[in-house]
C-alpha cells in the first residue's frame, strides 16, 4: 500500500510515536521509511554561517542516529536525510522528489477552548499542501 513513508522530525518527544506508526504503515506495504530533518534557514545566511550550519547538521545527525536506534528490530529500510531550508517548502519538495506515498508527522493536540491557536503550524501547512496523504499523530 505505502511503499515510501516520510517522517519529518524536529527531535521533540512526539517523534518516536510518529516513527513507530510510520514503520507499521511501511511494514504493511513492504515499504521503507525516510526520516527528514530540516534545519531552519536564516534568510540569505547560508554562506555567512556555514560553520554554524555544519555544527547544527552534526548535532542533528547524532539525534537522528539515536532516534533510529531506538526502533526495535525493523525489517524495513530506515533512511535519513538532513537538509537546510524553509521547513514546509523542503518537506513538500522532498516528498515530491522522492515519490513519497505517505507523510506521517507528529502534531500537538488542539485546545478545544482555543482551536484557532493550532492554525499555521508546520504539520497543519504540510497536511493541507502535500500532494500525498498525510497522517498526523497526536
Amino acid at each position: 500500500m505505502f511503499e515510501h513513508v516520510l517522517v519529518p522530525v524536529d527531535f521533540s518527544e512526539r517523534n518516536p510515536q510518529a516513527l513507530a506508526v510510520a514503520v507499521e504503515m511501511a511494514r504493511l506495504g513492504n515499504g521503507r521509511v525516510t526520516l527528514l530533518h530540516v534545519i531552519k534557514l536564516i534568510s540569505g545566511a547560508l554562506e555567512d554561517f556555514q560553520d554554524f550550519y555544519e555544527k547544527l547538521e552534526a548535532e542533528a545527525q547524532d539525534k537522528m542516529t539515536t532516534l533510529m536506534a531506538a526502533q526495535p528490530d525493523v525489517e524495513i529500510p530506515l533512511l535519513s536525510h538532513i537538509i537546510v531550508g524553509h521547513r514546509v517548502e523542503e518537506i513538500l519538495r522532498f516528498a515530491v522528489a522522492q515519490e513519497v506515498d505517505l507523510i506521517v508527522m507528529s502534531s500537538h493536540k488542539i485546545d478545544l477552548q482555543h482551536p484557532d491557536e493550532g492554525w499555521g503550524t508546520i504539520s497543519h501547512k504540510v497536511s493541507i499542501l502535500a500532494q500525498c496523504p498525510v497522517l498526523l499523530v497526536k
